[in-house]
């Protein structure tokens, strides 16, 4: 399974960037500290999305900006704008400690390449960046949300964005067959949201018809996350929940334009059919049968 592998490479790379010590960089402080004050950044942060970005528990992280603040190093004020949202900053005596861990960074980055060949250093960057997607993809969350919700609110019209700017002429949401928030509520259907950092990055629908085949809405992937295998991923969910639910059979259609979008179907095992529908934006139509 790789279990051991995993935790060979956390306690290797814990250790080389002085994770285990108390006084990270040298500094006065852990790792766990300086990367709040990190994160905070010179324009401050919402402390719920400082949580939601850490992946950290909202006891801990206030554990966290109390000692920061009792160093004098962050304040944490309720927004004018809304009582019910903390934005943490960093006084001058944060900006300048963090300045310092910067530079701090960049000497720890340089001691770790500094006694590689260039072969190497160039291997271990690459490789680094390929760890980094694929622990970014194992974050990614993926869960059957009500459609009335923001973050669904925001993927489904993200989705309807980028349809405009890809298809010829335009997408008029009005003209495309209908997946509304009751058809993508159970019993009559399903909207699944992807997250990342509780932000929302991804989205598929079903629409489930009584003895007929489900069909497959809504898929889109943010930018910012392509390329992860996040699209495959809802694509399966998609499928183990109409499976779940009696579905045998799923289709969908999908334009031209989305190159991606089709690639992904034909290698998940989908096959072009006739049109089983009148989608004015369709150009292409897909089944597949589901595994009993």
């Amino acid at each position: 399974m790789g279990i051991a592998d995993v935790r060979r490479f956390n306690r290797t790379v814990t250790q080389r960037i002085g994770a285990l010590n108390d006084a990270y960089m040298s500094r006065d402080r852990p790792l766990g500290q300086a990367r709040v004050l990190w994160e905070i950044g010179p324009d401050g942060c919402d402390v719920r999305a400082l949580r939601a970005r850490l992946d950290l528990d909202s006891g801990y992280l206030s554990r966290l900006l109390r000692v920061l603040e009792n160093d004098g190093l962050v304040e944490v004020k309720q927004s004018g704008d809304d009582g019910r949202v903390r934005i943490a900053r960093l006084t001058e005596h944060g900006r300048t400690e963090r300045a310092v861990l910067d530079q701090r960074s960049d000497e720890l980055a340089e001691s770790i390449l500094d006694p590689l060949s260039e072969r190497q250093r160039q291997r271990l960057i690459t490789a680094m960046g390929e760890v980094e997607r694929l622990l970014i993809a194992s974050t990614v969350q993926i869960g059957i949300v009500d459609p009335r919700r923001p973050e669904a609110k925001f993927c489904v019209q993200s989705y309807f964005e980028e349809l405009g700017t890809r298809f010829d002429g335009g997408f008029d949401q009005a003209r495309t067959i209908s997946a509304d928030v009751d058809e993508l509520t159970l019993p009559a259907g399903l909207l699944l949201v992807a997250t990342l950092h509780a932000e929302p990055v991804g989205c598929g629908g079903l629409k489930f018809h009584a003895g007929e085949p489900a069909e497959v809405k809504r898929m889109w992937v943010s930018p910012d996350v392509r390329g992860l295998g996040l699209g495959r991923r809802l694509l399966t969910e998609l499928e183990k929940q109409a499976s779940a639910r009696g579905t045998a059979v799923l289709r969908l259609e999908t334009n031209r334009s989305l190159t991606e979008a089709i690639a992904l179907y034909r290698a998940a095992g989908y096959v072009e059919v006739e049109a089983f529908n009148d989608e004015p934006y369709a150009h292409h139509w897909f089944e597949k049968r589901l595994a009993e």
